[in-house]
């Protein structure tokens, strides 16, 4: 039953989660992915009281919120802040997370919580929604859609394949303490599935480009993928860089749950747990894929 709930809410989900990332409006994905970002925030928060931790929800929830209103919705953003501008911004609300949180928990009667506190609410932010917000960021750029989608089917292909190897012929757990399903086979499995949908998706770039051009799913003059695509070494390793970050944003979701004794973040999502039990391996994969991305552009 709980397989078949799985596959019920992962079949409803992914086409949604495509046709937002190819044709929907950068504004708009911007918008869905701060609605995303708040709703795993707010169940990491809740994963923090069973710490003993008292958050700061409010203040962390409307910190996270303007700064996407900030990277989605600046003037003079077209569609989207540039690179080097999302870095800024990035940049400066990371900086001034810390000295925002403190300076608000000095209100608090008993200050012993202050510390915390504050600690968990710039985790949020820095775990949660700057990732989140680099995926739209990305979305706005030359071959942004393209790219999305490369990031989306390498991580599902690998979560699919670590999943079905590691139940079927899993034997040697890779984390027991942190995640007691997870084996190497499944990991194995997993970097496998992934370099060889990256490569695969690349090798086919332009078909499937022009696929997707042809079912008005992007739009050449701003997603297209145009030129043959050179050596495939630097994909097949872009691409391992990826799977790793993902099945580590795994393990490190699993490290707060499993401390937190629970087996969920949440339940809005059946067969799938909560909304950062669905997004945990982005999490880490999506800022690996923006540096590599803004090393080319910085660089041109």
């Amino acid at each position: 039953m709980e397989l078949l709930k799985r596959v019920f809410t992962a079949i409803v989900l992914i086409p949604v989660v495509l046709l937002l990332v190819l044709r929907a409006p950068v504004a708009i994905l911007a918008l869905v992915s701060a609605v995303i970002a708040l709703l795993a925030i707010r169940e990491l928060l809740k994963l923090a009281e069973a710490y003993g931790i008292r958050p700061l929800r409010a203040p962390t929830y409307v910190f996270a919120g303007v700064f996407f209103l900030a990277v989605g919705f600046s003037p003079g953003a077209t569609p989207l802040l540039s690179t080097s501008a999302f870095a800024l911004i990035a940049l400066s609300a990371v900086m001034l997370a810390p000295f925002l949180f403190l300076a608000l928990t000095m209100q608090r009667d008993e200050l012993s919580s202050s510390f915390l506190a504050a600690a968990v609410s710039c985790l949020a932010f820095v775990y949660i929604a700057v990732p989140m917000a680099s995926l739209a960021q990305l979305r706005g750029q030359w071959q942004g859609s393209f790219f999305l989608l490369y990031l989306l089917l390498l991580v599902w292909a690998g979560d699919i394949f670590a999943y079905f190897v590691g139940k079927s012929v899993g034997n040697y757990r890779m984390s027991p303490r942190v995640s007691p399903n997870k084996t190497w086979e499944g990991a194995t499995a997993s970097v496998v599935a992934s370099v060889a949908a990256g490569m695969l998706i690349f090798h086919y770039a332009v078909p499937i480009s022009t696929a997707l051009l042809d079912a008005h799913l992007i739009e050449g003059r701003d997603n297209g993928v145009f030129r043959e695509p050179g050596s495939l070494i630097p994909i097949m390793i872009l691409s391992l860089a990826l799977n790793v970050a993902a099945q580590l944003g795994d393990l490190v979701e699993s490290l707060i749950k499993r401390g937190a004794g629970a087996k969920d973040s949440g339940a809005i999502l059946p067969g799938h747990g909560g909304m950062l039990d669905r997004i945990d391996a982005l999490l880490f994969a999506a800022p690996v894929l923006w540096i590599y991305l803004s090393w080319h552009v910085l660089t041109e």
